[in-house]
């Protein structure tokens, strides 16, 4: 240890030499070093004395004052002239002081005569007044002495008044890096970078904090040894036992009250976060460093303390975090708290950015001042709008442990309960739940439609409704009695056991409930009639439309606007059911506020214009992060995970669509709505795959769902068309055709392209021959205008390929590339966003990557009408093997169920043909073929019916 505080002291070893050469002459001299609590001066002054006394050369007199005697006058003295008697045991006038310094500056020179005399004073500033004052005495007389006076003391004490022409007072310095460097290496650490790097920033050339670090890093048996095992040298310091040890002690027993408060201050500055702005300027300059201290009555400073002599050491050493962590733990709580609250006012002072001085004010319990609370408040709302939710929850957490009124606790409880509901479901429920019980009258209003909703996105609209219908009950205002019954009306959608009730009960709300409230209930009462079949899209808008420029209450704005939105959409206004979607949710990534029943609507809304307008790509990125964030903590968002699992599906990433729906789990007792936008999804996906079992009963299931909730519309989830198509690729072409019929005729009592489109198309399906192609005319005509890409690009290959079947291949083919172009258009990814400078804006970081990310090109319709240009591609070069007469497409179908051995009656109804129609195509086969029987067809084209093809681009 020695070895270590003596390295870098040459310059002092030859001044005192150099001053004992005088002394020995008759010239005696004066040094004085000063030092940091720490540094080696004891270790310097106790080497240099033996130097000096080496060889008998000079007798010494060596004494280290205490802080204990300093009281005492005359007490060091004493200790240099034990045999001395004349030293007095009190103050005296001055006169008296100055007969008793004048016989003991004779006494000395009496001892110095026979020997050259060296007196050592180690800490001089702990000496006592009058002392000191004698010290001053002889440094002004030592020219004419054999006396060398060596003296030391911490920097940063009241100096000493010594004259300058017999001496010199220098300031021992931390040691440098390399010095540092070469001890580290010393203890075997030469190799280890890591380690030389942290020696050098956690010690800051302090020697006898080097030497514990690196006691610590040597010690077979603590943690710190594993952790350097692990190569990670920061890993070890922090488990450093004697380091934390010898900063302690050092604060608590060395160092005086300037160093240890600026030390402190330092610490907590940098704490959790950067103090720089973002101009790059020091946040915690002299000045601040200098307010935040000088603040404090209970330490009173001679000077600035940013002026001190540790204050540059300080930064140095306190800029490692290892050394702050060691710092703050041994540091007494309640001058932490002073400090930070100090420091955390004065940067609020500077205008210094919210998350800094919130990040001091996180460490103060019970932030009881306004400027505190504002504070935590302003620094969530920048946290929320960067999309930091992880960083707003303790700091409005926190803020609410401060004293608030009424209202702004149920504010902030409403907001943290928001941010705290799709990472904690249960968490998010219980503050709510809490803040319910402790509420007053006025607060609860306001907090159990937010509880309602928690309980919604849970999964528990039964509770929910129960805890709107106690509260509707418990309040005497009639207003908020129906601000209540409507807010559990919107959330009844999502059991279909109150659904008729709450309509009912709309009913005679909209009778009498005042303008402000009166669209949300009829908002509710047209989406059950609009469900039910009872009014067209024309209907539905006359309601809506007027509505959305009248005053409506604040308590049910949003779910007005959700229920409008659904409305819209239904309707095909895909814009401005997006545009009240946009008007109420936040951009991704940043989360919506699932305490709000209304923007739960709008989410959903929102989600669901998106795949209907083809827009995949932003679907997934609107909706992802919020999925993501709530996957694992209790909220499900069935609807919302429909909709992504279908735009993964239209992507071409079936693995993936698979595996968001496997992740909602199984629906238990849940009625809800969303449940059967599930059942849809699923069948759709089951569709995609081929596997029209599977999709069939899924859509059945959607469809017993639908017919539950008085929903026989295809607005919402066109289960029949779905079911149908299943059906007549089961072979059931009755029962499908009487399902799209079904479809058809409420579709067209609807009255929206998206809607009668897609029921004509599976019409075309179930009933083939002539009529399924003018089916499908209409179908494409219907659609080409409409907001329905999808819905087009299907039916344009239904078109193309009947257009082709019935041998007018050049306009089938046509279709077929117009479907390509548009299926290519809707998987094409988005361009990125673009700053008002037409910068791009950075990506977000995706929450999830796809499990099987498709190339651009291959969604699903994209491969469908690629399929199907090869086939029509196939068929143009398609010819008989006898002759070399192409087979029509309808002749081939026929041709193939002949060589398998049906009739021609099963061969009819299979393909929905008249027997006339079917003995036509087979006579103009068999003059094609060359034969003249059935059983030559086998012959002619092979066992299994199949024809000999050359596969190539017929289009070229």
């Amino acid at each position: 240890m020695a070895g270590n505080l003596l390295v870098e002291r040459d310059d002092a070893r030859a001044a005192t030499a150099a001053a004992g050469a005088f002394a020995r002459a008759g010239s005696g001299r004066w040094l004085l070093w000063g030092a940091l609590p720490g540094m080696g001066r004891t270790a310097l002054l106790d080497e240099l004395v033996r130097r000096a006394t080496a060889g008998g050369a000079m007798d010494a007199v060596h004494l280290r004052c205490s802080r204990e005697e300093s009281r005492f006058p005359f007490a060091v003295l004493r200790q240099l002239f034990p045999e001395a008697d004349a030293v007095p045991f009190a103050e005296q006038p001055a006169a008296d002081e100055q007969r008793t310094f004048h016989r003991l500056l004779a006494h000395l020179a009496r001892r110095a005569a026979d020997r050259p005399t060296l007196l050592a004073v180690d800490d001089v500033h702990l000496a006592d007044r009058a002392s000191r004052r004698w010290i001053g005495y002889l440094a002004r007389r030592l020219g004419n002495l054999p006396v060398l006076l060596l003296l030391t003391e911490r920097s940063g004490s009241q100096p000493l008044a010594l004259h300058e022409s017999t001496g010199t007072a220098a300031v021992l310095q931390p040691l440098s890096a390399p010095a540092v460097l070469r001890l580290a290496r010393a203890h075997g650490h030469a190799a280890d970078t890591e380690v030389l790097d942290l020696c050098v920033r956690a010690c800051a050339g302090h020697p006898v904090l080097l030497h514990a670090l690196l006691r610590d890093f040597a010690a077979p048996t603590t943690a710190a040894t594993a952790a350097a095992a692990d190569s990670t040298a920061t890993a070890a310091g922090r488990a450093a036992p004697r380091y934390r040890a010898a900063i302690g002690d050092w604060l608590t027993s060395r160092a005086d009250p300037v160093s240890r408060q600026v030390c402190l201050a330092l610490s907590i500055a940098a704490e959790g976060d950067d103090i720089r702005d973002g101009d790059g300027a020091h946040l915690l300059d002299r000045t601040l460093l200098d307010r935040t201290l000088l603040a404090d009555p209970a330490h009173p400073f001679a000077g600035p303390p940013a002026e001190s002599p540790g204050a540059a050491w300080a930064a140095r050493l306190f800029a490692e975090p290892l050394a702050r962590e060691a710092a703050l733990t041994v540091a007494d709580p309640a001058e932490l708290r002073s400090l930070r609250t100090r420091i955390a006012a004065l940067l609020d002072e500077r205008g210094a950015p919210a998350h800094l001085v919130a990040a001091h004010l996180l460490r103060v319990e019970n932030p009881d001042r306004e400027w505190m609370l504002q504070s935590l408040e302003d620094a969530a709302d920048d946290a929320l709008r960067a999309g930091r939710t992880a960083d707003a929850v303790p700091l409005l957490r926190h803020a609410l442990t401060g004293p608030l009124t009424p209202d702004r606790r149920t504010a902030l409880t409403l907001r943290l309960g928001a941010l705290e509901l799709p990472h904690s479901a249960d968490a998010g429920i219980r503050r709510l739940r809490a803040a319910l019980e402790l509420a007053c009258d006025g607060e609860r209003a306001a907090i159990a439609p937010a509880l309602g909703a928690a309980l919604v996105a849970r999964g528990r609209p039964g509770t929910a409704i129960d805890v709107l219908h106690r509260e509707s009950a418990a309040t005497d205002c009639g207003e908020l009695v129906k601000v209540l019954q409507s807010v559990s009306a919107l959330i009844a959608s999502h059991d279909a056991a109150e659904w008729r009730g709450a309509v009912a009960a709309m009913r005679d709300l909209a009778a009498t409930a005042p303008p402000s409230l009166e669209p949300l209930a009829c908002g509710l009462i047209t989406e059950y009639e609009a469900g039910a079949g009872r009014l067209s899209a024309a209907d539905v808008l006359e309601r809506v439309l007027p509505r959305l420029s009248a005053p409506v209450h604040p308590a049910i704005r949003t779910g007005w606007l959700g229920s409008a939105a659904t409305l819209l959409q239904w309707a095909d206004r895909l814009e401005e059911a997006c545009a009240l979607a946009d008007a109420c949710l936040p951009a991704a990534p940043a989360l919506p506020d699932l305490t709000d029943i209304g923007r739960q609507c709008l989410i959903s809304i929102r989600a669901e214009a998106a795949l209907m307008s083809g827009a995949f790509h932003r679907l997934l990125r609107e909706n992802t992060p919020l999925l993501d964030a709530c996957t694992g903590h209790g909220i499900r968002m069935p609807h919302v995970a429909s909709m992504v699992a279908l735009a993964h599906c239209e992507l071409g990433r079936p693995d993936t669509a698979r595996q968001v729906l496997h992740g909602l789990g199984g629906q238990g007792a849940s009625s809800s709505w969303e449940w059967n936008e599930v059942r849809y999804a699923r069948a759709q996906l089951h569709a995609a795959e081929g596997n029209w079992q599977a999709s069939l009963a899924d859509h059945l299931a959607c469809g017993a769902g639908q017919h539950a909730r008085d929903f026989v519309s295809p607005v919402a989830t066109p289960w029949r068309s779905g079911a149908a198509l299943a059906l007549v690729r089961l072979g059931r072409p009755a029962h499908a055709r009487e399902l799209a019929e079904e479809e058809l005729g409420h579709a067209r009592a609807w009255g929206t392209p998206r809607t009668v489109g897609r029921a004509l198309r599976a019409c075309a399906a179930a009933s083939g021959s002539r009529a399924g192609l003018d089916l499908l005319e209409e179908a494409v005509a219907l659609l080409r205008p409409a907001p329905a890409p999808v819905e087009l690009a299907e039916a344009l290959i239904d078109l193309g390929r009947a257009r082709i079947a019935g041998g007018n291949g050049r306009k089938g083919r046509d279709l077929l590339d117009e479907a390509h172009a548009l299926a290519l258009a809707l998987v094409r990814p988005e361009p990125p966003a673009t700053t008002p400078g037409n910068a791009p804006v950075p990506a977000a970081t995706p929450v999830t990557a796809p499990a099987n990310t498709a190339a651009a090109g291959t969604g699903r319709l994209v491969r469908t009408a690629q399929d199907a240009l090869r086939a029509a591609s196939a068929r143009r070069t398609r010819t008989a093997t006898a002759g070399g007469t192409a087979l029509t497409e309808a002749e081939l179908r026929i041709v193939r169920l002949a060589v398998r051995g049906e009739t021609n009656e099963q061969i009819g109804a299979a393909l929905h043909l008249a027997r006339r129609t079917v003995e036509t195509h087979l006579t103009h086969a068999y003059r094609k073929l060359g034969v003249t029987r059935r059983t030559q067809l086998t012959s002619r084209l092979g066992g299994d019916g199949a024809v000999f093809v050359d596969f190539h681009d017929a289009r070229a």
